[in-house]
């Protein structure tokens, strides 16, 4: 991978479960070496986090879609010899990144300053759960403990339904490209001027960032936003706003004027609606809207919608979204080949000079560069 702009430096992860190694996923699709640090007993933990049960060799399938292209490197953090080719992997290294919770890198002498002493130059990116400060600091850092404590969980879901997740690992995912964007910062600033960097982003603060539109909305007016009673699709957003059930399918449906909308459905019960009513009335128009769409299939209603330029589309499974021709000139699938089968994954979704960025080296077993990554630290040194 010579050609990408990473090409040349060197990542050490001392990360695992998701929100460290998707950033690290993120700069291996970039052109990094990646050397996960990992335990000689077990490694990864994610390495046994299986999902529905589905493993590929050793390691499960999940461990096998965040941790592709990277190598792995075998040592007891507890162990003072092991912590020595730590410390000589640390001098060549341009980044460090960790999601440990606060003080445990501490303990074993590779916190900021200590490994700053090793390499004055080096990029130290950290992911925690709630910062390293106040009362919440050392709760566990986990995905859907995360997006209940921030507020999420009220976004989603009817104004009468119980709180809802998100049916993905949001926090994970968002703090990881987070932490990547910052790596990528500072490492531009190092080019620049020479300088180090210590860089820190939380799940929780990830996740109010996320929240930025509402949040900001409740600063500025101190009150809860109120999701609608029916089909809800933003809690700021009034009618038509949301997700709608047609006679053999769901259709969404996004702003738009109600004047506009009536006639291109040819829903006279949505013309006794001002466009004032919009938000105040929002529960009603949706209800009057819901109850006309099931009428017809949502192909009628699509072709109405799009007569008019109105922004609308139906709502497809991932079945669906696979046979569709939009999908397939995205080349995102790749395959990654682990064992004697192929694993089909998402490919990076960046692309440079109109080049798409696949990877389809599997991750890697554990430990399974030590002894390649050793040799190339003593031939360093003679």
């Amino acid at each position: 991978m010579k050609n990408r702009p990473l090409h040349g430096l060197k990542v050490l992860e001392f990360s695992q479960y998701l929100s460290g190694p998707s950033a690290g996923l993120r700069l291996a699709d970039l052109g990094a070496r990646v050397i996960k640090i990992e335990r000689p007993k077990g490694g990864d933990a994610c390495r046994q986090l299986a999902i529905k049960n589905m493993w590929a060799d050793e390691s499960s399938l999940l461990f096998h879609t965040i941790n592709r292209n990277k190598e792995s490197f075998a040592a007891d953090l507890k162990n003072p010899e092991d912590i020595i080719w730590i410390r000589r992997l640390i001098r060549e290294a341009d980044v460090v990144t960790h999601n440990f919770r606060p003080g445990v890198m501490e303990k074993v002498g590779l916190d900021y300053a200590s490994v700053q002493a090793i390499n004055p130059k080096i990029i130290y990116a950290e992911i925690t759960g709630y910062g390293k400060e106040g009362p919440w600091k050392d709760k566990p850092g986990q995905d859907l403990l995360l997006q209940s404590l921030s507020g999420l969980a009220y976004t989603s879901g009817n104004a009468d339904d119980d709180p809802v997740p998100f049916g993905i690992a949001i926090a994970d995912i968002l703090c990881g490209a987070h932490l990547a964007q910052g790596i990528l910062a500072a490492l531009i600033r190092r080019h620049k001027k020479g300088m180090g960097a210590l860089i820190e982003v939380s799940l929780l603060e990830s996740l109010l960032d996320f929240q930025f539109e509402l949040l900001t909305t409740y600063y500025a007016g101190g009150e809860q936003p109120v999701r609608s009673n029916v089909n809800n699709g933003h809690p700021l957003l009034s009618a038509p706003y949301g997700i709608f059930e047609t006679a053999d399918g769901f259709l969404a449906i996004a702003m738009v004027p109600l004047k506009k909308l009536s006639l291109a459905l040819l829903c006279t019960p949505l013309a006794n609606f001002s466009q004032d009513d919009a938000f105040s009335r929002r529960d009603e128009i949706k209800q009057v809207l819901a109850d006309f769409l099931k009428q017809q299939p949502s192909a009628v209603w699509l072709e109405r919608l799009q007569q008019h330029d109105i922004w609308s589309m139906e709502v497809l499974n991932w079945q669906q979204m696979k046979a569709q021709e939009a999908y397939k000139v995205l080349q995102m699938e790749q395959a990654v080949r682990v064992g004697d089968k192929d694993i089909i994954t998402t490919r990076c979704p960046i692309r440079i000079n109109g080049e798409r960025l696949f990877a389809d080296k599997r991750a890697p077993r554990l430990g399974e560069q030590t002894e390649k990554i050793k040799a190339e630290l003593v031939n360093q040194l003679i």
